[in-house]
């Protein structure tokens, strides 16, 4: 519809309305003419969450602005991120993370601890440098290994992966807790893996060395 054809249709007669705006569009200009184009706020991303959150940032845009948790992780980095060194509260700052992205993978569902709830969450194991060697690529793609230049109880480098989904029947793990855990095995599993680099925050604090320390 182009703006001279306007004066054909305005005002419109008695009993005479345009077509109605199909849902999830909008009506904009675009030069002279009148086009349908996708309205973002009224579409509907039917894609499994898994696909949605990729990434830290994907959770907080889930979540939106205004959900406790992402006003919470904000209020850390403002006021306490901004005063301290990061390095020394990273824990505390992957926490805070993780929480958001749990809270964005379940969709809703809370715990609610029945007699015959499950709840999952990702289970890691710690790797020498010695294990790490002795893995072929195809197992070091499997954990989604993560290296660091931290040293273990022996001396070796080591490194963290993913190991395998573990879920808490009417209990909370003290390894874990209830606010980290999700609904399924499928979305522990993913948890660990897409996430690893902060669930490494979390869980560990590697010991500085001469060659990564500042």
């Amino acid at each position: 519809m182009k703006k001279e054809d306007l004066k054909e249709v305005h005002p419109a007669p008695a009993g005479f309305a345009l077509p109605p705006i199909p849902k999830g569009k909008k009506a904009v200009w675009v030069g002279d003419t009148l086009k349908l184009v996708d309205d973002p706020e009224d579409v509907v991303d039917n894609r499994p969450i898994t696909e949605r959150v990729k990434t830290f940032e994907d959770a907080c845009n889930i979540l939106g602005e205004n959900h406790p948790c992402v006003i919470a992780y904000n209020a850390f980095e403002h006021d306490v991120m901004a005063a301290v060194d990061a390095k020394e509260i990273a824990d505390v700052a992957a926490y805070l993370k993780l929480r958001i992205i749990a809270t964005a993978l379940n969709e809703g569902w809370k715990p609610e601890f029945t007699e015959n709830e499950y709840r999952w969450y990702p289970w890691f194991y710690l790797y020498t440098q010695e294990e790490i060697d002795e893995m072929t690529e195809e197992r070091k793609k499997e954990l989604r290994l993560l290296l660091w230049g931290g040293l273990a109880s022996d001396g070796s480098y080591c490194g963290l992966g993913f190991v395998y989904s573990g879920n808490a029947f009417s209990v909370s793990s003290a390894s874990c807790g209830s606010r980290l855990a999700v609904k399924s095995e499928e979305l522990a599993t993913y948890f660990g893996r897409q996430f690893i680099e902060i669930w490494a925050d979390y869980c560990f604090k590697p010991k500085a060395t001469e060659s990564n320390a500042e």
